[in-house]
């Protein structure tokens, strides 16, 4: 398990019972016991893949612990549908819970970042009983809401949001893919201070547009990725953003779905959970992080200090030792419940 070489990890390809194709990790460590350590499900966001945990695999498996990570739907070696009405968290769910299905465990301790931190918490209302834990990085809990509230208000409300206009635009999948390169040194664009070029933000609405379509955009931006990672996300992004984009296409979709399930605000009362953030992070303001606390009984959050978006990489020996601490101290609980078929 080498981070430098993604194809020194466990590659599995299956269909599930949903008829998606998944490709996942699933890295057991040697005499795996799983009534002494849990599976970690861990869920990716965008733009990514399950290469996001790469730093965290092999050290939580020399824990005990079964990790999987999924490419999501849409991403690298899994199925890509074009309508966005298949990106719903409730399918998103459906597929995870087969997914979990498939692999003999019953139950699991998830893990999100980014868009998958949003799909964890879901997950959490869709198929409550398949959790131990719950643990979201960078983006925090938010429940439903009871009435559908379009993109444009959402971003007259909180303007830093305002690049997912474009994204939530059809055309977009194929301009980003045109300047692939130039949009990866936009989204891990390095937050800690050190960056070159400050200038180029691309949050406010219209920002990311006028950067990719500029043919003197820098390329010397200062990124968290080095080199060879770089290669990796043009290689596995190349293969179509039109399904990563599709995440920001749901919105309506999902509200539907959510408000016929009559989908619960509160987590399970009973559901251990754990927020990581960087203090550095534009996405993660603290409104939505102390909104979060109201809805989740054993609630816990760790800052990260001077550290941005992309934890796993910037803060990955601090967020593989947080989140081991964490479980470690649940280790007295998390046996008790059946964590296997």
């Amino acid at each position: 398990m080498d981070p430098s070489q993604p194809e020194s990890f466990n590659h599995r390809t299956e269909v599930l019972a949903t008829g998606r194709t998944y490709h996942f990790i699933d890295q057991l460590p040697a005499n795996y016991d799983p009534k002494r350590h849990p599976t970690l499900l861990c869920i990716h966001g965008f733009p990514d893949s399950w290469y996001g945990w790469r730093y965290q695999i092999g050290p939580w498996v020399r824990r005990g612990y079964r990790v999987v990570a999924p490419d999501m739907l849409g991403y690298g070696g899994s199925s890509k549908p074009t309508a966005p009405e298949e990106y719903t968290t409730k399918k998103l769910s459906a597929d995870l819970a087969a997914l979990l299905d498939l692999l003999r465990i019953r139950r699991a301790v998830v893990i999100g970042h980014d868009w998958g931190s949003y799909a964890a918490g879901r997950f959490a209302l869709w198929q409550p009983d398949r959790l131990l834990a719950l643990i979201m990085i960078s983006v925090p809990y938010t429940p439903p809401s009871k009435i559908h509230l379009p993109l444009p208000e959402v971003v007259k409300r909180a303007p830093n949001l305002g690049y997912q206009l474009y994204f939530e635009d059809p055309e977009s999948s194929s301009e980003i893919q045109s300047h692939l390169g130039t949009f990866i040194n936009m989204v891990y664009k390095d937050q800690e201070g050190k960056s070159t070029h400050p200038e180029l933000s691309f949050t406010a609405e219209g920002a990311l547009q006028k950067i990719l379509r500029n043919p003197e955009t820098p390329a010397d931006v200062s990124i968290v990725l080095n080199d060879q990672e770089r290669a990796f996300y043009l290689q596995e992004l190349g293969k179509g953003m039109h399904g990563p984009l599709n995440y920001y296409r749901t919105s309506l979709h999902r509200h539907e779905e959510e408000r016929d399930a009559s989908l619960p605000a509160e987590l399970r009362s009973d559901l251990p959970y754990l927020f990581i953030w960087g203090t550095k992070d534009p996405t993660a303001t603290p409104f939505v992080i102390s909104k979060a606390q109201k809805f989740i009984k054993n609630y816990r959050d760790i800052a990260i200090e001077g550290r941005g978006h992309w934890l796993m990489v910037e803060a990955k020996d601090e967020i593989t030792q947080h989140v081991s601490n964490w479980l470690q101290e649940l280790t007295c609980s998390l046996p008790k419940r059946a964590t296997k078929l």
